[in-house]
């Protein structure tokens, strides 16, 4: 009966500011990356949240869960777009049996009638469909910034501004909600429950994104699916319509067509992220020599270097 979406997030995104902030105030390392990137971030990553906890008002647990898989084919234009990764054939299609079974979930809220599916199921339905536009949206610029920057300046300003912007929607929005709960361990535990499995997805999330990739993580996400069919029937004792079960199994189908890798695909994927890492290590190994040169030329003094006279053009080289 608690109708708060955004301050369930708001002690995650506090969390986030005190973790990782205080690690990135100890490093006391300046930002890699402008901070009104991580406000846009912000703004997006919290509206995604509130937009697919406000449909659990209207609609099925499972409906939720099993929509979400429509930032697949979102993160996929993205990432081609904007990160130039390329996708063969089949990988379209495997997407293409995953957002069958998203429309099967939908049509099967419309017409089921004989079980517990939420006041307005095709309203929510249509908020999970745009909070998981959102989600995509999310999802690839933290692979971006990701693999760009580290992690840790990504979750620290990510907690910052998105606990700035929930605590303004919140006094906007929440405000005579907030007051009109009963703070009981009712009410306390699943708050406390929710920041806490949210704080601990958000720290994972990025080592996903920077070995996997966004399109991955989401696919891999389907298989909450199970959980919540699971749920839903054990824990709320509801009916779960049998077309449930029909797209989840094109879910899973279209996830395991996806994940296919030939073994020339892996040897290259291996190859590819084996010179990643080197190119890595060579550039940190050319920086850190670069660094110990500028530092002897600046403590140095002029008489310390010496030079001598080549025969060939008379050019000075130093030793």
């Amino acid at each position: 009966g608690i109708n708060a979406p955004t301050s369930q997030s708001l002690l995650n995104y506090i969390l986030l500011a005190l973790v990782y902030g205080g690690i990135l105030l100890y490093r006391r390392q300046p930002l890699t990356t402008k901070w009104y990137y991580y406000l846009i971030l912000g703004i997006i990553d919290v509206e995604a949240n509130y937009i697919v906890v406000k449909s659990y008002q209207y609609t099925s647990l499972t409906s939720v869960m099993l929509l979400d898989c429509w930032s697949i084919p979102c993160v996929i234009v993205l990432t081609w777009i904007f990160l130039k990764t390329k996708y063969g054939f089949r990988k379209f299609f495997g997407v293409g049996v995953c957002v069958a079974g998203l429309i099967l979930v939908v049509f099967s809220d419309v017409h089921a009638s004989d079980r517990a599916k939420g006041p307005k199921p095709l309203k929510g339905d249509l908020l999970v469909i745009v909070g998981s536009m959102l989600y995509a949206c999310s999802n690839v610029t933290e692979e971006y910034l990701v693999k760009k920057n580290n992690r840790i300046e990504l979750m620290a300003m990510l907690g910052i501004f998105g606990a700035v912007i929930s605590g303004i929607q919140i006094s906007i929005l929440e405000r005579e909600e907030l007051h009109s709960i009963k703070w009981n361990a009712g009410a306390v535990f699943p708050f406390i429950g929710f920041a806490l499995a949210m704080f601990l997805f958000y720290s994972t999330v990025p080592t996903v994104l920077k070995i996997c990739g966004a399109t991955m993580l989401n696919l891999s996400l389907l298989t909450s699916d199970m959980w919540a069919v699971l749920i839903r029937i054990f824990a709320y004792h509801e009916k779960v319509d049998w077309m449930y079960f029909v797209a989840f199994a094109c879910t899973a189908g279209g996830l395991l067509v996806y994940s296919y890798r030939s073994s020339k695909e892996a040897d290259d994927t291996a190859q590819v992220t084996g010179a990643s890492d080197e190119q890595s290590r060579v550039g940190d190994e050319e920086s850190g020599i670069q660094n110990q040169v500028r530092s002897s030329f600046a403590g140095g003094n002029d008489d310390q270097v010496s030079y001598k006279e080549l025969p060939s053009n008379g050019s000075p080289s130093k030793n």
